[in-house]
């Protein structure tokens, strides 16, 4: 493509430096011809009718209307969405999908400090930091007992519910240390989970087999409530759940009814609903630990989300195949 295509961001605005700074912007700016003052949020709003009608590439990121009708009719041009955010389910519904657009996500950066968060919490679960720390308020002058056999990372067995962006990535992460990892997912055979150095399993007898599990698939009709109370019965005494993935794939009352035993632990950076009431009872539980959906990118980790748009800009202006594009007849079994 010799010119730059008129392109137009579409996010949240107070994102916008972070996502992109000065030489990310400098770089897309030569790539794109596009304003970092003109943020759209409303793709009705009439003052940006002539703008819109012009635009060809849109820069998305979290706060962007979804692409339905009425914004696909206010940017008849647009052929192309380059997407700062993860998943783009939201993005495009049914009518976004049908126009045929060039989609491309950077569900892949923002799956790294994901897979960073769930390594973390895995080496403490089995360490038992939160339970010491626990213990500890109770009785601060007491010693660790260096003889439990319930603690302790060698050997200890992690199952892995989903082989997605992140799923994968933890499989990596994991790799240097003494666990053994078991996966499920529906779309991996036996050997493609060698391939990965991981067993695949059923997913009853990796949730009856390991002492940490962590949810990694995507939020899909057939996946809502995957983790149900016979599921969560099937947990071994002491072990752990980690939901990084979307709230709706556990059974939020079940799993407050199974926690409330003090059987289980549970690590939550993801709730249905979410944000949680404020008379939850999964605030006053000890044995959870709740963070406000804080294991994707923020921070400094937004500019790799920027940096991957730039990327797939540079490719679009040589006309090469985007890295990054997203299936988007495959949304419907995808994160």
């Amino acid at each position: 493509m010799s010119r730059r295509p008129t392109a137009m961001f579409a996010m949240d605005a107070p994102n916008l430096p972070q996502l992109f700074p000065p030489d990310l912007l400098a770089r897309l700016r030569e790539l794109l011809d596009i304003d970092p003052a003109g943020v759209v949020t409303d793709f009705g709003d009439p003052a940006l009718r002539s703008r819109l009608a012009r635009v060809e590439v849109l820069v998305t990121g979290w706060g962007c209307p979804p692409l339905d009708c009425h914004a696909l009719d206010a940017l008849p041009r647009l052929h192309t969405v380059l997407h700062t955010g993860g998943t783009v389910k939201r993005l495009l519904p049914p009518e976004g999908r049908a126009r045929g657009l060039t989609v491309s996500s950077a569900a892949a950066q923002n799956a790294l400090p994901v897979a960073e968060y769930t390594l973390g919490m895995i080496l403490l679960l089995g360490k038992g930091v939160f339970a010491a720390q626990e213990d500890r308020r109770a009785a601060w002058h007491r010693l660790p007992d260096l003889a439990r056999s319930d603690i302790g990372n060698m050997g200890r067995r992690v199952g892995l519910i989903g082989a997605s962006a992140v799923g994968r990535r933890v499989i990596e992460l994991l790799r240097p240390f003494d666990f053994d990892v078991v996966l499920y997912d529906p779309y991996v055979d036996a050997a493609a989970a060698r391939s990965l150095g991981v067993r695949k399993s059923g997913l009853e007898d990796l949730l009856a087999d390991s002492s940490i599990v962590s949810v990694h698939a995507p939020a899909t009709p057939e996946t809502r409530h995957m983790i149900d109370a016979g599921r969560l019965a099937l947990l071994p005494d002491g072990s752990a759940l980690i939901n990084t993935a979307r709230g709706s794939l556990v059974d939020t009352e079940a799993l407050v009814r199974e926690l409330a035993t003090g059987r289980i632990r549970a690590v939550l950076d993801v709730t249905d609903p979410e944000p949680l009431p404020v008379d939850s009872p999964l605030f006053d539980l000890p044995n959870v630990i709740l963070t406000p959906h804080i294991a994707g990118s923020q921070g400094n980790e937004l500019r790799r989300l920027g940096a991957a748009v730039v990327a797939e800009a540079e490719r679009l202006r040589m006309g090469a195949p985007l890295a990054q594009r997203v299936e988007v007849a495959h949304l419907d079994r995808t994160a």
